[in-house]
């Protein structure tokens, strides 16, 4: 607490899809273990660090336990701040990654092998708040940034455009934002399918289900524990004072599933889509860009232009404020891919020189 805290950065790297091996591609990213992955292509050899490196035999339930999933979700029992959130080219993973697969429903559950980041990280708070003595209340807001407007996911009706405001005490907040109670695994499940199911996606040459906004569901995590001894000063009878000092705690777990990087000429996008796409990169570059003047010491930092998309007000505090951050770079191994993934990989490494202050 309070001590600079470097941000966590994995790799994931998936197979090679069937129209990819069709066509030839080669695989062109390689783990060499502990941590490191290397490229090798023509004109292209290069090795990178990670705090920890799934290559595509990898599995759902690896990715959990190896990328500290679990820490983050006790830490954000104890009050903290977490954020893990994935990124990559489109197509590279990143929403398999954070939720299984696409094909799921409240009626159609994914097999439990197949379960991503979210859905483990669900069971292991709820598991973690009945064997506690603290009493935990769960809460859930599910949003999404589509063209620069703040959207709820949860919220009844068409999805309409929330304000986002700034305060000294809050920082960066959407108003008038829908959070929902819950208690058990089904619950917060139902939430997150009902969300995503309502989330803006389309079809193009790399992606049959491109996500086109950027989502963020954070559950909120507040307990009340009660001390067993009076406050200094006071008896048990003295006056307002309850059976006991409360010691209430805070504390959040964010999943920011960003949009993926794409180029048009690649994806083949046009009209809408390549307005769509020209907003997604947009704000990727902004968050690069604010990426870039964190990874500097603190003495050498200028202005953080956290301002310049909504997708790095949301993530300010994350970044480079108190909060606890994961990022999980996600690639493809073709060679085809080989200049987005090299952009992956470098924008990740940069991640990594990133400190907060918890």
């Amino acid at each position: 607490e309070g001590r600079e805290t470097r941000l966590r950065v994995v790799l994931r790297v998936r197979p090679l899809t069937c129209t990819e091996t069709r066509r030839g591609d080669q695989q062109v990213v390689h783990s060499l273990g502990d941590g490191a992955v290397h490229v090798s292509a023509a004109r292209h050899d290069a090795t990178f660090g990670f705090s920890a490196v799934f290559d595509a035999g990898a599995s759902q339930e690896a990715v959990f336990e190896g990328s500290g999933m679990r820490q983050l979700v006790e830490l954000a029992i104890a009050g903290f701040s977490c954020t893990v959130f994935a990124f990559g080219q489109t197509g590279s993973g990143k929403t398999y990654t954070l939720m299984g697969p696409l094909a799921q429903s409240d009626t159609q559950p994914a097999s439990p092998a197949l379960l991503g980041l979210m859905q483990r990280s669900f069971t292991c708070l709820l598991e973690q708040s009945r064997s506690r003595d603290s009493d935990l209340a769960l809460s859930a807001s599910y949003l999404e940034i589509y063209n620069e407007q703040v959207r709820d996911l949860l919220s009844p009706g068409p999805p309409c455009a929330l304000p986002l405001r700034w305060s000294k005490t809050r920082g960066f907040y959407v108003e008038n934002q829908l959070s929902v109670e819950f208690e058990s695994l089904e619950a917060i499940v139902s939430l997150l399918l009902q969300g995503s199911q309502r989330r803006r996606t389309s079809a193009h040459a790399l992606n049959r289900h491109s996500s086109r906004s950027h989502a963020l569901l954070t559950i909120h995590v507040r307990s009340r524990a009660v001390s067993a001894h009076p406050a200094p000063g006071q008896g048990w009878g003295a006056p307002g004072s309850a059976r006991g000092a409360c010691l209430g705690k805070q504390g959040t777990l964010c999943f920011v599933d960003l949009a993926g990087s794409e180029r048009v000429k690649e994806t083949g996008s046009s009209g809408e889509l390549s307005v769509e796409a020209n907003s997604i990169n947009r704000s990727l570059l902004a968050l690069g860009h604010c990426i870039s003047l964190l990874a500097k010491p603190r003495g050498k930092r200028m202005h953080i232009p956290y301002r310049d998309s909504k997708l790095t007000r949301l993530l300010a505090r994350s970044l480079g404020g108190s909060g606890i951050t994961l990022m999980v770079a996600c690639v493809s191994p073709s060679s085809r891919c080989l200049s987005e993934t090299l952009s992956t990989l470098h924008y990740a490494s940069r991640a990594r020189r990133v400190t907060t202050r918890p």
